[in-house]
């Protein structure tokens, strides 16, 4: 099982808990968390990649470990601690301001 949190306005948007369980088949990667958690929460398509190009939505961020995916390439594995339900993926909503 992977884990992922979810920012409060998407926890809104699916209805459902600040932390979701999905099952992956394959490689853990950003691409299939992201496909899994869209499979079952349909609602929340389109709200952290865009329709179309699939890339991540600006003022949405991705951190696992401590570390700042949001750059990575979205087939890259994941670290071993999400893989192994460690670890939970994060999705955070992006601060902006001035």
């Amino acid at each position: 099982m992977i884990r992922v949190i979810l920012p409060a306005h998407l926890r809104t948007l699916a209805r459902a808990d600040s932390e979701i369980e999905i099952d992956i088949v394959g490689p853990v990667t950003q691409r299939s968390i992201l496909d899994a958690l869209e499979a079952g929460y349909p609602m929340l398509r389109g709200t952290i990649r865009e329709y179309g190009t699939g890339r991540r939505r600006e003022f949405l961020r991705f951190f696992a470990c401590g570390e700042d995916l949001s750059h990575e390439e979205p087939d890259a594995e994941l670290p071993d601690a999400v893989a192994a339900g460690k670890e939970p993926f994060m999705i955070v909503g992006a601060i902006a301001g001035g």
